[in-house]
């Protein structure tokens, strides 16, 4: 005999309550601290730069070479914009700057510019994965192209200019950044 319409909507309800409580359990389960294996223990201990940047916003080094980085960047409800899940392209591009930074790994490295292009949306929950490929253009100047993927969409294309400098950035005068930036 064929089950009520009401019947099958409250299965269906039911169905999809479950599913929102799965989706759940797994946000909080990516909001706890990953334990990584000892080659991304090595990995972060040979980084000349970003030492101190928050890893849950700002992604995680999976690879480390010198002119290459693979990083990825576990989205949160933190990082939404509305209740749908939408994340702030603001947390997608820091990660992509990160990624840019780990790939140079120059102590006093700070990114003087960039071109990028947003070329899907993430959301909530989502494991954003980020290949950085670092030129070597001179003594100083730097450039790099970065990929952030979702499942092996890109949704983030981007190339960040970069200047290596000879002191911490915060103990360089001006007119001497300035002055060694466009000495080469």
């Amino acid at each position: 005999m064929a089950k009520s319409a009401k019947k099958l909507a409250q299965e269906e309800l039911e169905k999809l309550s479950s599913k929102e409580e799965d989706i759940n359990q797994d946000i909080e389960n990516s909001n706890e601290e990953v334990m990584f294996d000892e080659s991304t223990r090595i990995n972060e201990e040979a980084l000349n730069s970003h030492q101190k940047i928050r890893k849950s916003l700002c992604g995680n080094i999976i690879s480390l070479e010198q002119g290459y980085s693979k990083t990825t960047l576990q989205t949160t409800d933190e990082m939404s914009v509305d209740t749908l899940g939408l994340i702030h392209s603001g947390f997608i591009f820091g990660a992509a700057e990160y990624a840019a930074v780990t790939a140079i790994n120059e102590k006093n490295l700070v990114i003087i510019s960039s071109k990028t292009k947003f070329l899907a949306p993430a959301k909530n929950g989502d494991l954003v994965e980020f290949e950085a490929k670092a030129k070597f253009e001179d003594l100083r100047k730097r450039e790099v192209k970065v990929i952030g993927e979702i499942n092996e969409i890109k949704i983030f294309e981007g190339v960040f200019q970069a200047v290596v400098l000879e002191n911490h950035i915060l103990k360089t005068k001006i007119k001497n950044i300035n002055k060694n930036y466009h000495a080469k």
